[in-house]
């Protein structure tokens, strides 16, 4: 895809802020959201990331209004919009399963919203071809559903979302369904559709990489609360706490003895094991956890500056990655290490590793480690 934009598809009316103000939604006893506040500025796009039963598609649905809040507000400026019904709030939506009609054509499910909103016939069919035109499905326009690909369906998902104008995009993990190569090319276009149409999008997401990729900023939520705000970098060079460094890549969460602790630093350390890192959260006791990503190890050698630091394991399992190899090995207490490598190892193997200081996050012992 690679569409040209057209003016007259931008979004009728753009906004500062939105505002999510305590918001809390029950279902029953269960609390699916808990005091949720968030503001999003017109024109970003946000990412909210995390695990099943995080909240993250509750929120979205209360955007949509979808779903009743159970306490809290939502603004939009200086207007509360979550007492008006979904129709009224001007908003698109992108759903997992496409939620398209089957026995519509592509053309009548990309101009539904405009015929539910009575817009004059000339005008829909303008506005329906612009749409398709940039999702490249114009030569499509009379096929059902069931005649396209996983990846044009969406595409339709994705016209009959813009096709409206719509202040602000939301969209449910709608690539979900497709496979890896289609879901990075459905990535690309998302992402400059949003920029070259000034939309304000809001995407759920359980995939850390797709996150990466897309938003402007990220939005971390567990149990309902949000846990970390901040863009890309900030979330993935610097995560606050062990559950949003868990989520962002840093597999090994490793609970370890303290030995000692000198200003940001502080040296971890068991039998075959030893590890100097950087403080992220203040702590007290004699244990702490260490996070590593598996792709901040490196190999130990003479010279490497690692006599001191470094951890010995015998390999177990090693996955070929191109120009990588994934390791999985264990340490002689039996703790297990992933690491990514550049130099080829075999099962067996008894190898040293080690990370850099400044790539070894220490955080206190209260939180998870996935042991």
């Amino acid at each position: 895809m690679s569409g040209g934009v057209v003016e007259t598809v931008r979004p009728r009316d753009g906004f500062h802020a939105l505002r999510m103000e305590g918001v809390t939604r029950r279902f029953g006893s269960a609390v699916a959201l808990n005091d949720l506040n968030l503001t999003i500025k017109g024109g970003e796009f946000i990412a909210l990331l995390g695990p099943s039963g995080c909240g993250k598609s509750t929120a979205l649905n209360c955007l949509a209004g979808l779903l009743p809040l159970s306490g809290g507000s939502i603004w939009l400026d200086d207007r509360r919009i979550d007492t008006l019904p979904p129709e009224r709030r001007g908003f698109g939506m992108v759903f997992q399963n496409y939620a398209l009609f089957p026995h519509l054509s592509v053309r009548k499910n990309v101009g539904f919203g405009l015929a539910i909103r009575k817009v004059p016939k000339d005008e829909m069919r303008r506005r329906v071809d612009e749409a398709l035109k940039l999702v490249e499905l114009t030569e499509h326009a009379d096929k059902l559903p069931g005649q396209l690909s996983g990846g044009q369906q969406q595409r339709v998902a994705i016209a009959r979302a813009i096709v409206i104008r719509p202040r602000l995009v939301l969209m449910d993990e709608p690539l979900s369904n497709l496979d890896a190569k289609l879901r990075l090319q459905m990535r690309t276009e998302i992402r400059r559709l949003h920029q070259s149409l000034g939309l304000t999008t809001v995407y759920v997401t359980h995939d850390q990489e797709e996150a990466l990729a897309l938003a402007d900023r990220i939005v971390v939520l567990r149990g309902g609360r949000v846990d970390q705000v901040g863009t890309p970098e900030q979330v993935y060079t610097d995560p606050v706490n062990t559950y949003v460094a868990g989520f962002m890549g840093y597999r090994n969460l490793l609970r370890l003895p303290v030995v000692s602790r000198g200003g940001d630093r502080a040296v971890l350390a068991e039998p075959g094991l030893r590890l100097t890192g950087t403080v992220r959260e203040e702590f007290t006791g004699e244990a702490a956890i260490a996070a590593i990503r598996p792709d901040d190890f490196r190999l130990a050698r003479g010279g490497d500056g690692a006599e001191r630091d470094g951890v010995r394991i015998t390999v177990e399992v090693v996955e070929f990655h191109g120009r990588e190899v994934a390791v999985e090995g264990v340490t002689e207490t039996g703790r297990v290490i992933h690491c990514r490598l550049a130099e080829r190892v075999a099962p067996g193997d008894t190898i040293d590793v080690y990370a850099p200081p400044e790539r070894v996050l220490v955080y206190g012992p209260g939180g998870e480690t996935g042991e």
